[in-house]
């Protein structure tokens, strides 16, 4: 006999019940298991017996003779043991022939042994049973409480498991889909053509893999309604790794569905929010466009218009050249300065129009040249210099000696630092100061957080124009390269200027592969143009 560890506190808990029409090998069953430590809670010899006293007692293990006395036998009485109650059975018979082994295997036993009984054998297939029923009711928990529906089918595609939250989808019940065809119980067609589509299990088990099923598609449960599911499907191979039937788990996708569409309406609202407000800031840029050029545009027009007629007035009067008297040139000199004067401020205004334009079109032309611009800069620097003195402010050019040449564009290079030498003579007070530095920047440190130059290793050339007695507020600065754009606090009418320049200035800037950058402290502003050494094309 074998010993039972008296801490076996499984052993001591276990109920049995005992199916044997022969008394003798009964009562001998009866005392084994008692040595082994297991509760006999009766002994019958019946099948009818054994499903009333199952149904009463509730056993942990059912020891099942096959042959019993009666119209039903053993195999017959656990089949509907195990339908309607889950209690594990052990068939115990003398008979091992072909056909009773084959009816047995049908009912999924869980454990088989033969007469003579010994009690070595009678343990192992009882712990055997019991740890084996143990997991299966664990994995049926698990199962039953997903949250997902689950249907298990063999590999003839018939229903073999169904778990509860697949019940409610499919409106089938467990014991009612048990045995039917996986086409019936659950039915899935297309849900914009409702015509029928292929269940995943029958891909599953052609292609043996893991199959997802396709979006928007509808099951049909059992009373006609239709729900939207999502679903996979995998077969279930044995330890040899024989298809032996698929799993499949799968979900009702309403919900989702619900939230990917508002998901998608927030989106839409969202790009719809972002196109209001682009339309918006199109509009207010128009708007802007037409206060500021309105304006800008107007009154050069108007001065030439009275300039016109001021020479008119001239020449007609007596002592015009018409008159054949002296022709006073000095008044005719001051009109027509006016009208060159506002006529180079409206082609300025159309060319930086234009040039915007082409350059967001990406079709402005670059014509590549070496530049030298220790003898390029101050040529250029020559009208401002006058300029400078003429409204008495002092501009300093500083060129650090043996440059080497710059490869750009020399018209956009000209553009560039004649408007910012523009706008620092525009703005700068009486007995101001205006600098330019120009030098070359050569360390092995790359250019971060620099736009453009972000991948530019050194070295580049930085400029740097200065003007004193000016400050831009700090909120604004991230704005003043915007088109039309003009400081709030500024005077536009006494200044001028459509807000265009430094917005072609940035543009140009970046064309050439640079970044320009403002800053603005302790009475002066600094507008910093860095450029590459040489321009790819």
């Amino acid at each position: 006999m074998i010993g039972i560890p008296s801490n076996t506190h499984k052993k001591e808990t276990v109920r049995i019940l005992v199916v044997e029409d022969e008394y003798i090998l009964a009562i001998n069953l009866q005392e084994s298991l008692e040595s082994l430590g297991y509760l006999v809670v009766d002994i019958l010899d019946s099948a009818e017996e054994a499903i009333a006293k199952a149904t009463e007692l509730r056993p942990n293990l059912i020891l099942m003779d096959i042959r019993l006395r009666g119209e039903m036998d053993g195999i017959q009485a656990s089949e509907q043991i195990w339908h309607n109650l889950q209690i594990p059975v052990i068939y115990v018979t003398g008979h091992s022939d072909k056909i009773t082994v084959e009816r047995a295997t049908l009912t999924s036993p869980f454990g088989y042994i033969l007469k003579p009984i010994k009690e070595e054998e009678l343990y192992v297939a009882i712990q055997t049973a019991l740890n084996r029923y143990e997991s299966e009711q664990f994995l049926s928990s698990v199962l039953r409480g997903m949250g997902d529906g689950v249907v298990v089918v063999d590999p003839e595609l018939r229903v073999k498991y169904l778990n509860q939250a697949g019940e409610a989808l499919t409106g089938w019940r467990w014991d009612e889909a048990k045995g039917r065809m996986l086409t019936e119980v659950f039915r899935l067609v297309d849900e914009q053509t409702q015509i029928p589509a292929q269940n995943p299990i029958i891909a599953a088990l052609q292609q043996e893999t893991t199959i997802y099923l396709g979006s928007r598609i509808l099951l049909i449960t059992r009373d006609g309604t239709t729900i939207p599911v999502a679903d996979s499907a995998t077969p279930l191979r044995d330890n040899s790794g024989m298809i032996t039937g698929a799993v499949l788990v799968f979900r009702d996708d309403t919900q989702r569905r619900l939230t990917e569409e508002h998901n998608l309406a927030t989106e839409r609202a969202q790009q719809l929010e972002i196109q209001v407000a682009e339309l918006q800031r199109l509009n207010q840029l128009k708007e802007d466009f037409l206060a500021t050029t309105s304006h800008e545009m107007r009154t050069p027009l108007s001065n030439i218009k009275m300039a016109i007629s001021a020479l008119e007035n001239i020449l007609d009067r007596p002592g015009s050249l018409n008159s054949n008297t002296l022709f006073p040139s000095e008044s005719v000199a001051r009109y027509l300065a006016i009208l060159r004067d506002q006529c180079e401020q409206e082609l300025d205004l159309v060319d930086n129009l234009l040039h915007i334009r082409m350059i967001d079109a990406d079709v402005y032309p670059l014509e590549l040249t070496s530049i030298q611009l220790q003898n390029w800069l101050p040529h250029v620097a020559e009208y401002f210099e006058e300029r400078a003195r003429a409204m008495q402010q002092a501009l300093q050019v500083s060129i650090v000696p043996n440059l080497p040449p710059l490869v750009s564009d020399l018209p956009s290079l000209t553009e560039i630092v004649s408007e910012l030498l523009n706008n620092a003579c525009k703005y700068t007070p009486l007995e101001g100061q205006i600098t330019v530095d120009v030098r070359l920047i050569d360390t092995t440190k790359s250019l971060i957080n620099s736009g453009i130059l972000d991948n530019l290793q050194v070295p580049y050339f930085q400029i740097t124009i200065s003007n004193s007695g000016v400050i831009i507020p700090t909120k604004e600065q991230a704005r003043i390269f915007e088109p039309f754009y003009r400081i709030p606090q500024s005077d536009r009418w006494q200044h001028g200027g459509t807000g265009l320049g430094l917005a072609l200035v940035k543009k140009l800037v970046e064309y050439l592969q640079g970044t320009i950058e403002v800053t603005s402290f302790q009475g002066w502003t600094m507008f910093t143009v860095k450029l590459p050494l040489n321009l790819s094309e």
